[in-house]
């Protein structure tokens, strides 16, 4: 098991505000394909949205996502280019719909700009063979935390949290739920987020996979769906 490394009140800040919802992402503006499984029927309130979020973090894209994150992470601490290179491929390779690679790549090219213009390192360069469409999020994101030596443990388990708050803000919209019952589903996805991070930290690329099949195919989907309020 990775053991903790204890975070400062600077690189504290730094994480905060890049996972912020307030940083310009634009996370709000994706649904990881939950807009279709809300008008399918498949998620109707705020248990099944929980269920349906811990199947993503447990076995689908956030899984993914934290594996490749920590890999990313690692080589970027390292100045391995190549080894990050690497990863950012995979990451991109390893998204289930053209939906979801929008998601991923918008975010992560988004992500560089802000953090190059503000919080400026350089682990970036090390994605300087890697364009914008070909920048998957949580490898943008592990570069920078790596280049601030932002601790891997609280780098990865926030970026899980913000993923499962960003899913919950969305279905709130959706299904619709009051924010006290959004509140309740981020809360039943703690003990999801915490074993998702501690699988993470612990697996290899050769762990990369998913079967949260249900989730992969409404996000393919809503590409169909003849109204929309979210990009994917």
């Amino acid at each position: 098991m990775t053991p903790a490394t204890p975070i400062t009140d600077a690189t504290l800040y730094r994480l905060m505000t890049w996972l912020s919802p307030t940083y310009p992402v634009g996370a709000f503006s994706y649904s990881h394909g939950l807009e279709w499984a809300v008008e399918a029927g498949d998620v109707t309130g705020r248990d099944a949205l929980a269920v349906w979020l811990a199947d993503i973090l447990a076995h689908g894209g956030g899984r993914n996502d934290a594996i490749l994150f920590a890999h990313a992470y690692r080589a970027a601490a390292k100045g391995d280019g190549a080894a990050v290179v690497q990863v950012a491929a995979l990451a991109v390779a390893w998204t289930a719909s053209r939906e979801r690679r929008l998601e991923t790549i918008a975010q992560g090219a988004a992500f560089r700009i802000a953090t190059q213009a503000a919080w400026a390192t350089p682990s970036f360069d090390l994605l300087a063979d890697v364009p914008d469409d070909a920048l998957a999020y949580p490898v943008a994101v592990a570069v920078a935390a790596a280049g601030h030596a932002v601790p891997l443990r609280a780098a990865l388990g926030a970026f899980l949290q913000a993923l499962a708050a960003n899913l919950v803000s969305a279905g709130m919209r959706l299904v619709p739920l009051g924010q006290t019952d959004g509140q309740r589903a981020l809360a039943a996805l703690e003990p999801v987020v915490a074993a998702t991070l501690a699988a993470a930290l612990d697996a290899t690329l050769d762990d990369l996979g998913g079967a949260a099949l249900g989730a992969d195919l409404a996000a393919m989907l809503h590409e169909t769906q003849y109204t929309r309020l979210f990009r994917t």
